[in-house]
């Protein structure tokens, strides 16, 4: 039926028409005051901005901590990393992968879409066993902490 990129099997890629992708796939946790709301205007805004730019991807939250994946071009990927890493709403931001590679967009549809968090812990954990840098294991320690300090939707801080 479908491979597990979701093409169709046996259907031939033409390598030379797949686009250069930058993606950049990161947690952190959420500053004191972030609630839903405050996520739903962040997602909206994400919309506007990530249509006018290329930028597809997906925003995972709950219990205080942001886990995003992004894609689109190299130049505005690169443009929203050093906003991210400006925004006053996160902190403890963690770069889990970024790369550029020619390849299908994970996100095709999705100029910014929130799921639900459902369990993310593997993810970080995941992240935290082949962490190399001391200051994302500190990061990702802190934030499985949170995890671990209330249920998945709720924004106890720790």
């Amino acid at each position: 039926m479908f491979d597990e990129h979701g093409l169709p099997r046996g259907a031939e890629l033409d390598e030379a028409a797949l686009p250069a992708l930058y993606h950049f796939v990161y947690c952190s946790r959420a500053a004191d005051g972030v609630d839903d709301a405050e996520v739903g205007r962040i997602v909206e805004s994400a919309q506007r901005y990530n249509l006018a730019h290329g930028i597809t991807g997906v925003l995972v939250f709950g219990s205080g901590v942001f886990f995003q994946w992004i894609e689109g071009p190299a130049a505005q990927i690169q443009k929203l990393i050093a906003s991210l890493h400006g925004d006053s709403r996160h902190y403890d931001i963690v770069t889990l992968s970024q790369s550029e590679e020619e390849r299908e967009r994970l996100y095709p549809n999705w100029d910014m879409e929130k799921v639900e968090a459902e369990d993310i812990r593997l993810v970080l954990q995941d992240a935290l066993e082949s962490a190399e840098d001391k200051n994302n294991v500190a990061a990702l320690t802190r934030i499985l902490k949170q995890l671990d300090s209330g249920p998945l939707d709720s924004l106890g801080r720790s």
